[in-house]
């Protein structure tokens, strides 16, 4: 499965293989439970999306909700998007460190962390990173980036 037409993480969930909703159910309660207070859950782009709402955050580049992290069941592998990551070179050592420490091997692009199984995640560590940055600080990284602070 590659980008979803659901209308909700609800009906993405349903749409997969049982193994594949485990796995993606999994790791949407580790971005859940480390998620900070403001960000939303939303179905955006084909996929859930944790995102920080336009009401709170209006001026991004595409007039969408500015992105801080997404999960997706691709054909072959699963996708955490760590948006939160691909903008601060702070957190991507973080969590390069992380996987290193955990003896596990990143696979990685700007901000696809891609996975067979949950066993290749150091999920403790991607709760840290997810939980670090409350939107306040993730929309002024955004800013700076965008140079508009």
């Amino acid at each position: 499965m590659a980008r979803s037409h659901a209308k909700s993480v609800e009906g993405y969930l349903k749409e997969l293989p049982a193994e594949r909703r485990a796995v993606i159910s999994k790791l949407r309660d580790v971005v859940l439970s480390h998620l900070p207070k403001g960000y939303e859950e939303s179905f955006e782009w084909g996929y859930p999306t944790y995102q920080v709402p336009l009401a709170r955050f209006s001026d991004t580049y595409n007039k969408k909700p500015l992105c801080y992290a997404a999960i997706a069941a691709q054909k072959s592998y699963y996708a955490l998007y760590l948006m939160c990551v691909y903008q601060s070179p702070k957190q991507l050592a973080k969590l390069k460190a992380a996987f290193e420490k955990a003896g596990k091997k990143l696979d990685m692009g700007k901000s696809c962390v891609r996975f067979k199984s949950l066993d290749d995640l150091p999920l403790p560590a991607i709760g840290q990173i997810l939980a670090s940055t409350p939107p306040a600080a993730y929309i002024q990284e955004y800013e700076k980036i965008k140079g508009k602070a």
